[in-house]
């Protein structure tokens, strides 16, 4: 089979596409053939040997965690799935013809390859940045960075549990934050004030790592009301770093049903085939992402 692998930490070009034995499903996991593959901003991380405790590799490394597929193999003690079954989840060295997965569940109705591979990680973070910030329902939640993936995610299920949500991007994304419910405004000179101006700030969430800590801190008046996944330096400032994921079978079962319930959409901005990989991950690393990047098999 076809997968994406790089033997040393670099930029996008250590990117290798190469030929590699086929993986196997052991005990408690499934394989799938691949049909698509969600772009993450760890997989780059990763990539240029950025510290992320939660992920340690040896080189030479395949890449990637989400993808969608077919089900062709179930390993040992593996039950409520069967060969044939199309579904989306996270495991390892997913940019590949064939993965294995080590969470998963079935794909809602209506939802394509392409759009569910977008789901699993984004979701899964989207779910426990909200739980570790400690927003509830009446209260204020500020994110920058609002228009990506996990900030997609955020800005939907935090509606949904009648969180009022002020979400930073972009100018050209201002309608695009405002369509998923939030009060929306832009980056740059003055953004404190114009969040401000749109109402008291009860917590933040730092999507973007774009150097905002300090104002966030200062918006919440509490380094510990602010969870970054984007900033190592956040802890220096006493804001808490979130990059260990929890339990994602249970957030891939709340990705189900919000996207059944017509509460959750992510819409895919941009695919490219499995041999570009590399251009993928220099867009995604550019940011003004709005949704999802995915690649197609």
């Amino acid at each position: 089979m076809k997968k994406v692998s790089f033997a040393e930490f670099g930029g996008p070009d250590v990117l290798r596409l190469v030929d590699a034995e086929e993986p196997h499903a052991g005990p408690g996991r499934i394989r799938i053939a691949v049909r698509a593959v969600g772009v993450n901003p760890v997989d780059w991380r990763i990539r240029e040997g950025q510290i992320l405790g939660a992920h340690p590799i040896e080189l030479p490394s395949g890449v990637g965690l989400d993808a969608s597929g077919v089900v062709d193999e179930v390993g040992e003690g593996v039950e409520g799935v069967e060969v044939g079954d199309h579904v989306f989840g996270e495991g390892s060295s997913t940019y590949a013809e064939s993965a294995v997965l080590s969470a998963w569940a079935r794909m809602p109705e209506g939802l394509t390859f392409e759009e569910a591979a977008g789901y699993p990680s984004v979701v899964e973070t989207a779910l426990r940045v909200i739980r570790e910030v400690g927003v509830r329902s009446g209260q204020t939640l500020l994110v920058s960075g609002a228009s990506g993936g996990v900030g997609s995610a955020v800005l939907q299920i935090a509606h949904d549990r009648g969180i009022t949500v002020i979400g930073t991007a972009g100018a050209a994304n201002q309608g695009y934050l405002r369509g998923l419910g939030a009060l929306a405004t832009t980056y740059g000179e003055g953004w404190v004030e114009r969040v401000r101006r749109l109402g008291h700030v009860d917590a933040a969430l730092d999507l973007a790592g774009s150097g905002v800590i300090r104002e966030l801190v200062e918006l919440t008046g509490d380094p510990r009301k602010v969870i970054s996944i984007a900033d190592l330096g956040a802890p220096a400032l006493g804001v808490r770093f979130s990059g260990v994921a929890g339990s994602v079978p249970e957030a891939l079962a709340e990705a189900v049903d919000l996207i059944s319930r017509g509460k959750l959409r992510i819409p895919v901005e941009k695919s490219y085939p499995l041999a570009e990989a590399a251009a993928a991950h220099i867009d995604s690393r550019a940011g003004h992402t709005r949704g999802r990047r995915v690649l197609i098999i």
